[in-house]
């Protein structure tokens, strides 16, 4: 087991998140790929995308459900700058994780967290936990609380 995944697993027990990972015999590095591994629908997955503020240059990590994208041009609207994508070494330095494998938790150092509103509207979700193949469930609520995300609206 990786060290990335491994983090993720005590941050999980740490957060007291009823969930345990799963590595999945092929890539869940898209989310396409991910609900075909976890037999789920793409809306149930969780991309954790990794943005820089253009202003700020503060890290934010966006939980977005796997059938939407995020629109850069409405992003000064939501977070109140513009967003842009993050550098991945700097995502990789300041989270821990690679691109492909971020998880919404075990980051090396905090980071803002925004949830779509569209993951509330599933009993679980699966999200990356470290790795390319590494996945874990929880109830959206959950991870909400544990990730202490701020709530947004795609579309």
């Amino acid at each position: 087991m990786s060290k990335s995944v491994k983090r993720v697993q005590k941050a999980l027990g740490a957060l007291k998140l009823d969930t345990s990972i799963q590595h999945m015999p092929g890539s869940t590095r898209t989310a396409e790929d991910a609900a075909t591994a976890c037999n789920c629908s793409v809306e149930q997955i969780v991309k954790s995308m990794i943005f820089e503020g253009a202003e700020t240059g503060k890290l934010r990590l966006l939980l977005v459900s796997g059938k939407h994208t995020v629109d850069l041009a409405r992003a000064a609207d939501i977070f109140g700058e513009t967003l842009i994508r993050a550098d991945p070494r700097r995502v990789r330095s300041e989270t821990g994780f690679a691109i492909g494998g971020v998880s919404p938790v075990g980051h090396l150092s905090e980071t803002d967290t925004w949830m779509d509103a569209a993951l509330l509207e599933h009993d679980r979700i699966w999200a990356a936990a470290g790795a390319p193949n590494a996945v874990f469930s929880v109830a959206p609520q959950e991870l909400k609380d544990a990730t202490a995300s701020k709530i947004f609206q795609i579309g």
